[in-house]
């Protein structure tokens, strides 16, 4: 995952169901040809928001056995409301199914409680080691990635009760440390290379 659109998970039962948000601001790059007159989120990065809330219910599930979760397919994919800056895309994935490298998943994305995607995913989850010579090192550093993601995105799962100021995983000192976006962070934080690109 080269980046990241979810900004929060607000809820998860892990290797069942998930709900995270996604506050579209009007400063993402894409909305400016997407479109110049009209900004909305691309039907695309909203499939791909949802694609990642499945993922991270899969990765928690599974104690984040497999290194890399990528979608397969995408069923029934129906679009409704349109996300514009300043809305709040809430993502609801639930698992129907999984097998020992496939998990099928229904998946839900509203905004002020309206629908504005829904669609049946196959995610495929498997370890580079069993693809690429080396494969176990580069492994053990996405699994590292993702942990400290994670930690970004749940703040409580890192213990402790209330969420605090995070820069990519490790607490800030003082309430006026500003906070970096999740987004911002995670792209200058990830360094690791995807098979295939």
């Amino acid at each position: 995952m080269r980046f990241t659109l979810l900004d929060r998970v607000t809820a998860i039962d892990p290797g069942k169901s998930i709900t995270a948000i996604k506050t579209l601001t009007l400063s993402e790059e894409y909305l400016a040809d997407h479109f110049p007159r009209f900004p909305v989120m691309p039907g695309v990065l909203m499939l791909e928001a949802m694609t990642q809330a499945a993922a991270w219910t899969i990765r928690l599930g599974e104690d984040f056995a497999h290194s890399i979760v990528v979608l397969r397919s995408a069923k029934n994919v129906k679009y409704g409301d349109f996300v514009e800056p300043g809305k709040v895309l809430t993502v609801t994935a639930e698992v129907l199914s999984q097998d020992e490298t496939m998990t099928k998943v229904k998946a839900t994305g509203t905004v002020s409680g309206r629908t504005s995607l829904t669609a049946r995913l196959v995610l495929e989850r498997y370890n580079l080691v069993d693809r690429m010579a080396h494969g176990d090192a580069l492994d053990a550093r996405v699994r590292s990635e993702m942990r400290k993601l994670w930690a970004v995105l749940h703040p409580a799962s890192r213990g402790g009760g209330a969420a605090r100021p995070v820069v990519y995983g490790a607490a800030v000192g003082g309430a006026a440390t500003p906070v970096m976006p999740v987004g911002v962070a995670y792209r200058q934080a990830n360094t690791v290379p995807v098979a295939g690109q």
